[in-house]
């Protein structure tokens, strides 16, 4: 089992930065990736951002994201972060990280067992 514990959310206006951080912790020694999703109110959970660090180190975003959010993670592997620059009034959701112990990367909530959550995200206009 991994848990999952998400932190850095808040309030910002248009154009402002935001840091999330994600803390994992596992009793056991399978690998596994972590990947930040969000959810607006109304709307179903969207993949954000991956770090995959199981065949290779990789980065991955959705298009709506890309060249804005960076995300990363520490050297003994325990948190995610996810830097937020430019942020904008559609990036207001619910952000959640999540684990997958699937192999190959994959943004298909479906294929993440593990979720943290959540830590609010609102960008004033």
């Amino acid at each position: 089992q991994v848990h999952l514990v998400e932190a850095g959310g808040g309030s910002v206006e248009t154009g402002g930065s935001l840091r999330l951080s994600c803390r994992s912790s596992t009793d056991s020694a399978r690998r596994y990736y972590m990947s930040w999703f969000r959810q607006a109110p109304g709307a179903e959970r969207e993949w954000v951002a991956t770090f995959y660090n199981i065949e290779e180190n990789a980065e991955y975003y959705s298009d709506s994201v890309k060249g804005r959010f960076t995300t990363s993670q520490d050297s003994a592997k325990k948190t995610l972060f996810l830097q937020m620059n430019n942020l904008k009034p559609e990036d207001t959701a619910m952000y959640y990280c999540a684990a997958s112990y699937r192999r190959f990367f994959s943004n298909d909530t479906a294929e993440y067992t593990y979720w943290g959550q959540g830590t609010q995200v609102t960008v004033i206009s």
